[in-house]
């Protein structure tokens, strides 16, 4: 999962070599999340650029949990509900708990999860993310969602192309802007899976906490290696063009499936946009 505040570490580093220099959305997401890979550019960062979002660090630090909460809710649906025993995990970032294999392989522990991200830092945990069941298995490959392609050609050594996988990009998209054609390589990576596969994606909203995300992230992409694109609900749910949207549709990640708040509280409105679709067609047999 990554993002410049809600996901993980998926940059266009690709020399391999950890820059401490410069500040990495992978660390600090992970700073966000309470962790210890990261170092002071990056907490610098993140505490510049924060002050500017709703409710500040402690807010943000509210919406990561929340965007980390989404993300077991939809592995757990797509799982026990729609019957998925594989996954292609893009964008990873450095590994948390209830990362997508551990919620998968609770309930099926015969699931097979691959990994994909590119920053070093994810890199330099990615031991972390091959620690599978017996029955099943989990890989780390390093790629760039830029090349599907060859995402997908290293990814069927572990997973079978030939059964329905849930392709999951949380936090991912907002870091490619439009000279990249996400609409593309979205379409290239749902082309590579069987009917019956799933997309299930996360991207930070231009159309809501407007004023506030774009203070936030024009102080953010000044001190980051990546650059965000802020996207709106419309846009976001072009990018689920032809596939079969499971309810709620394209909303807000707090809105997606919520499990009932301590309380009984409201979920507060979130700057990220969260859909699930399925590839239409019969399952492959």
């Amino acid at each position: 999962m990554t993002d410049s505040g809600l996901g993980a570490g998926f940059g266009p580093d690709t020399s391999g070599e950890i820059d401490s220099s410069v500040a990495h959305v992978a660390r600090v997401y992970d700073y966000l999340l309470g962790g210890t890979a990261n170092f002071e550019v990056d907490r610098d960062a993140a505490e510049h650029a924060y002050a500017a979002w709703p409710g500040g660090l402690d807010g943000v630090r509210a919406d990561v949990r929340a965007h980390r909460a989404l993300l077991g809710r939809v592995v757990r649906y797509l799982t026990a509900e729609a019957g998925i025993r594989q996954f292609l995990d893009i964008g990873t970032g450095i590994p948390k708990e209830n990362n997508t294999h551990e919620v998968a392989q609770r309930i099926a522990p015969e699931a097979r999860i691959v990994y994909v991200d590119n920053d070093p830092s994810v890199l330099a945990h990615a031991h972390q993310l091959l620690l599978s069941t017996p029955e099943g298995t989990t890989a780390y490959i390093r790629g760039d969602l830029r090349d599907p392609a060859a995402i997908l050609a290293r990814a069927a050594d572990t997973l079978d192309f030939g059964r329905p996988v849930a392709v999951m990009l949380f936090g991912v998209l907002h870091f490619l802007a439009g000279s990249d054609q996400p609409a593309a390589i979205l379409a290239q990576l749902m082309d590579g899976v069987t009917p019956g596969s799933y997309l299930a994606l996360t991207h930070l909203a231009r159309d809501v906490h407007s004023d506030a995300l774009s203070a936030t992230f024009g102080r953010l992409n000044q001190q980051l290696s990546e650059s965000v694109v802020l996207r709106t609900r419309d846009e976001v749910a072009e990018f689920m063009a032809g596939l079969e949207l499971v309810e709620p549709g394209v909303v807000q990640m707090t809105d997606w499936r919520p499990e009932p708040a301590p309380g009984g509280g409201q979920p507060q409105s979130s700057p990220m946009w969260c859909a699930v679709g399925r590839k239409p067609g019969n399952i492959a047999g």
